[in-house]
């Protein structure tokens, strides 16, 4: 994005079964098979959020 656009959606961490973590824009219902985390902000905020909880990559499935 250019810096003259500047992104003012708001967005809002989603989860899915497998604990794998996405942003998705908080104005949009959250897409099947996903819940919300509970973390709405700009695209960097929500990010930021996903880079501090979800620290093993892996699918829950293959951490068990």
């Amino acid at each position: 994005m250019s810096e003259d656009t500047q992104d003012s959606t708001v967005y809002k961490v989603v989860v899915n079964h497998e604990e794998q973590y996405s942003i998705w824009p908080a104005d949009r219902e959250t897409p099947v098979g996903w819940k919300d985390a509970g973390k709405q902000g700009t695209r960097e905020e929500c990010t930021a959020y996903i880079h501090d909880v979800w620290t093993d990559m892996r699918p829950l499935s293959l951490r068990k």
